[in-house]
């Protein structure tokens, strides 16, 4: 409350977040003004809660073949209202009905890969990240698309051709190669 009556020697805080350490004054005021603070009581932790806040920035992509890598922006200390805290991971490929779920245990991660052979190179996945306490699982993320890891190109550059532009240069050029749904785009070539 902004103003207790003088006569009350109780008040209620509210609004106070779960599982943080607070201390408290008590300032006696009257018409002339305010007077000095109390000393600090001692400090009282909340209770634990289940956590409210989802990660951030769920995205990912890259890796190896085979691996769905998902990112996200880790839920800060004074987010996590208790104990135990961990992330919630759930990713579906794109049109599936069926969540598989993983649990990142460590408050620290930003990260989780799924490796398996039967995925196939930049597959579309549905993806949203929880997190969870010692209280309860708590909220997820709104769900992203996240893809998986390429392959290596499946064809090499055709039309190569080299011309003697001086005695110390050759120019060589060649096709590209074309994008391709499986194995992603070309980041760039080698000329041996």
């Amino acid at each position: 409350p902004e103003v207790i009556n003088g006569r009350t020697h109780k008040a209620t805080v509210v609004d106070l977040s779960p599982w943080v350490e607070y201390e408290f004054r008590v300032v006696a005021s009257n018409s002339v003004g305010i007077g000095e603070p109390s000393r600090p009581s001692a400090l009282l932790k909340t209770k634990a809660a289940v956590p409210v806040v989802a990660p951030t920035n769920i995205s990912g992509g890259g890796g190896s073949r085979s691996e769905l890598v998902i990112t996200w922006e880790p839920v800060s200390e004074e987010l996590q209202n208790g104990e135990g805290f961990g992330y919630i991971v759930m990713f579906r490929p794109l049109g599936s009905t069926t969540w598989t779920k993983a649990v990142v245990a460590s408050v620290e991660s930003s990260k989780y890969v799924y490796r398996n052979e039967s995925i196939t190179p930049l597959s579309p996945f549905e993806v949203k990240v929880g997190v969870y306490n010692n209280e309860g699982e708590g909220t997820l993320s709104s769900i992203s698309i996240v893809y998986s890891g390429e392959d290596e190109p499946q064809m090499a550059p055709a039309g190569a051709s080299a011309l003697s532009v001086s005695a110390a240069a050759v120019e060589v050029s060649w096709l590209p190669i074309p994008w391709n749904r499986h194995t992603g785009r070309v980041l760039g070539y080698e000329v041996r």
